[in-house]
């Protein structure tokens, strides 16, 4: 009993004292970083005036104002949203691995007269002059015409508004027999020759005979001359 009475005297009256000292160390080294501090700023103040610099300059030549990058200036809250936008079927091309369009066989070629047989061009009759296999698109003579406006290249002459040949899907389209006159699919037969061909299922009729072919190109010929001329 007497010695705990004693440890209490003794916290009593000893321990604000340990208190009061640790805050006095406390205060005297926080007094002198402050004043080593204030030392330094004075000698570099006192050399840069020496120097005959400024504080936003160096050797000379004025600094650029610091600026945090903008990792550093707090990044924000909201996450960005990517925007993911699908093309529609009539803008993007069917691609193979390597990044080549993907090119769809046709059952006709250039040269073949073909019937639309569907759409507000139903019913006419053309050649075809024009393949495309990458979306199975023909263009047809004189069929399918759309009006395109074309801006003058030089000053004081007119603009132009022509008719082009728009595309059609070769799905609306079929081979015709002109001596016939009826439309048919088409077959594929191997001749006496050895010579793969194609002809209409419905009248025999050979489309990829010879003498079509030298008709084609003499007629690509005199075009390529009425152009030229």
């Amino acid at each position: 009993f007497i010695f705990s009475l004693f440890l209490f005297y003794f916290e009593i009256l000893y321990y604000p004292e340990s208190l009061s000292e640790a805050e006095a160390k406390k205060n005297k080294r926080l007094h002198t970083t402050t004043t080593m501090v204030a030392m330094a700023m004075a000698s570099l103040q006192s050399s840069m005036s020496s120097l005959s610099l400024s504080s936003n300059s160096f050797l000379g030549q004025p600094l650029s104002p610091i600026t945090l990058s903008p990792f550093l200036q707090g990044k924000p809250t909201e996450k960005k949203c990517l925007i993911v936008m699908k093309l529609k079927r009539w803008e993007r091309k069917e691609c193979k691995p390597n990044s080549l369009p993907v090119l769809h066989k046709l059952h006709v070629k250039v040269g073949d007269t073909v019937k639309v047989i569907s759409g507000h061009e139903k019913g006419q009759i053309g050649e075809i002059t024009k393949i495309f296999k990458h979306n199975s698109s023909v263009i047809v003579k004189d069929i399918n015409l759309k009006t395109k406006h074309v801006k003058s290249n030089q000053e004081g002459e007119p603009g132009q508004i022509n008719k082009v040949e728009a595309p059609i899907h070769s799905s609306n389209v079929m081979l015709y027999s002109k001596e016939k006159d009826v439309t048919s699919r088409v077959g594929h037969k191997v001749l006496e020759n050895g010579k793969r061909v194609r002809y209409l299922i419905k009248t025999g009729e050979i489309i990829d005979s010879e003498e079509n072919w030298k008709k084609l190109k003499e007629a690509n010929k005199k075009t390529a001359e009425v152009a030229a001329t």
